[in-house]
């Protein structure tokens, strides 16, 4: 079977590292996990950097650090996945979903601005399947109305915009470091910001609430224990120091998939001229006729794996009954988007003429 994605990791690159952790007997808030989170700050150009459990985690701390009350309106990506709304929904806030562009799959700016309203206390921008086209415009428009943006960058480490790595382009930034992400911890996340306030905050709720104060440890607030474990921390440094390669890489191989498909209709996600797209999910709007599940289906029958794009969160079962707000755009790339494998050494002549052989055949 050719899978999805490979971690970019093994045993053998780790395996020093992990004695040395056996050996002291340090397995958490040791000298890894402060090297990862430097490397973090280093990589993407930030002034803080946080090590979360996952990028739900992430994503739920921004929203407390933000203040976000039962009530308040928070406006999403309406294109990624259901993590991205469920932090809202969990708060007691009220997710207002923002439809996204047919090209790019990223929130669209007219869209954004239409959903505004004197509610409206933060946004969450997706980079969708990684890619961050369009953010600084989504920025600019916060800005306009002094609303503090979140970057649910869950799939975007590594890329960029105006030359800006993600974790630096909003106010809040998120980061996964799930199995199916380019850089893995098993599971993991982060928070980065250039904010003093936002941080100083962070550092008192992810201690448990905890501040030194007067020379005697005392706790301020409530608070919580989303840390990682210094095997996972890691994992994480050996895959961020070749993280540029990874991405070059795999942008070699979408060019490689693109030169083969889009002459059978397949249209590849739009990159902005200004950005830098990791890939972290290689995907295409299938040719209109084509029955995409089908496709699905078809290409497991060959031992390739594959899957949709991601979800309308709109047209979930739950949000839209509850909702009822179901968003066009979004609701077309759910239901007419295919992801396919892109790793190193994947077989791309065997996955294109497959799909040449159902298009060509689905046609005939």
């Amino acid at each position: 079977m050719i899978k999805l994605i490979k971690p970019y990791i093994s045993f053998n690159e780790v395996e020093n590292e992990f004695k040395e952790i056996f050996a002291s007997g340090i397995f958490t808030k040791g000298e890894y996990v402060e090297k990862f989170a430097s490397e973090i700050k280093r990589y993407v150009g930030s002034k803080h950097a946080f090590l979360m459990t996952s990028a739900t985690t992430a994503l739920t701390m921004c929203l407390k650090v933000l203040d976000i009350q039962q009530g308040d309106e928070v406006i999403v990506s309406d294109f990624s996945f259901p993590a991205t709304v469920n932090v809202v929904e969990d708060l007691g806030a009220i997710p207002v979903f923002a439809d996204v562009s047919r090209t790019t799959f990223n929130m669209d700016p007219n869209q954004l601005e239409k959903k505004i309203s004197n509610k409206t206390k933060a946004v969450i921008f997706v980079d969708a399947l990684g890619n961050p086209s369009g953010i600084t415009n989504i920025k600019l428009i916060c800005e306009k109305y002094n609303i503090p943006l979140i970057d649910d960058a869950a799939c975007a480490i590594g890329s960029s915009e105006k030359n800006i790595k993600s974790g630096s382009l909003a106010d809040l930034s998120c980061f996964s470091f799930h199995p199916r992400k380019l850089l893995t911890t098993g599971e993991g996340g982060a928070i980065t910001t250039n904010h003093e306030k936002y941080a100083e905050r962070l550092k008192i709720k992810l201690n448990h609430g905890a501040k030194i104060q007067d020379g005697k440890f005392d706790f301020i607030d409530y608070g919580y224990n989303y840390r990682l474990a210094d095997m996972q921390c890691v994992m994480g440094l050996k895959q961020l120091r070749k993280l540029d390669s990874i991405v070059k890489e795999r942008n070699h191989i979408k060019n490689e998939f693109c030169e083969k498909l889009e002459p059978l209709g397949f249209i590849s996600q739009k990159i902005s001229p200004e950005a830098t797209h990791n890939v972290q999910s290689l995907v295409f709007v299938i040719p209109e006729g084509v029955n995409r599940d089908e496709l699905i289906v078809f290409l497991k029958e060959k031992e390739i794996e594959s899957t949709i794009g991601t979800y309308c969160l709109s047209s979930t079962s739950y949000y839209r009954k509850k909702y009822n707000d179901a968003q066009i755009n979004a609701s077309f790339l759910e239901k007419n988007t295919i992801t396919l494998p892109c790793y190193q050494n994947v077989d791309v002549d065997y996955i294109c003429t497959n799909i040449k052989q159902y298009v060509e055949n689905y046609r005939g």
